[in-house]
């Protein structure tokens, strides 16, 4: 298996259903094909025999450059559209208790806005959940993402940085 410069995954044929054969890939979805014939029976094979498994799709020329298909990855998130369109201001502020909170949360909101961040908290929520969902154990907290109060009531550490006195500019700076 190779990568091209997007960081997609180009296989042969063979090489796919090799891979599934033996149980060294369990999803394609992320896989590229260069033959089209063979996708669509894949595709076919898929309609008849199955619900959910996963589709590879054709590869093809983008026609655009490694950093604006890095800046389509990053509006995306590759998270469902629930969570991209998620109310995260709502949500922070009904997690409040105090006034102290509430400004605390506005703060660092105004300052995620500034570094246009927000996105990255919509993922971070869905990704907490995610884990939560299937059980996935995740660290308490690390390095100055802890001096965010938003994180901590997303759930991504368990570091209260009111508490703690932590300034949110140790992490955005």
């Amino acid at each position: 298996m190779k990568t091209n410069q997007y960081g997609q995954i180009e296989i042969s044929e063979s090489e796919a259903f090799n891979a599934l054969y033996t149980g060294h890939l369990k999803d394609i979805n992320g896989l590229f094909l260069d033959n089209l014939q063979v996708i669509e029976q894949y595709n076919q094979a898929c309609d008849t025999n199955a619900d959910r498994i996963g589709r590879p799709r054709l590869l093809k020329n983008l026609g655009i450059s490694v950093e604006e298909f890095d800046q389509a990855l990053q509006r995306d998130w590759f998270m469902p559209k629930e969570y991209q369109n998620f109310e995260l201001v709502e949500f922070l502020l009904d997690q409040c208790h105090s006034e102290e909170q509430r400004n605390r949360v506005m703060e660092e909101l105004e300052l995620f806005v500034q570094y246009d961040m927000i996105p990255v908290l919509n993922y971070l929520k869905y990704l907490v959940d995610t884990m939560r969902a299937n059980n996935i154990v995740w660290g308490v907290g690390r390095g100055s993402s802890v001096a965010s109060y938003c994180l901590y009531l997303l759930g991504v550490h368990k570091i209260d940085s009111i508490k703690f006195s932590l300034d949110i500019r140790e992490f955005l700076k």
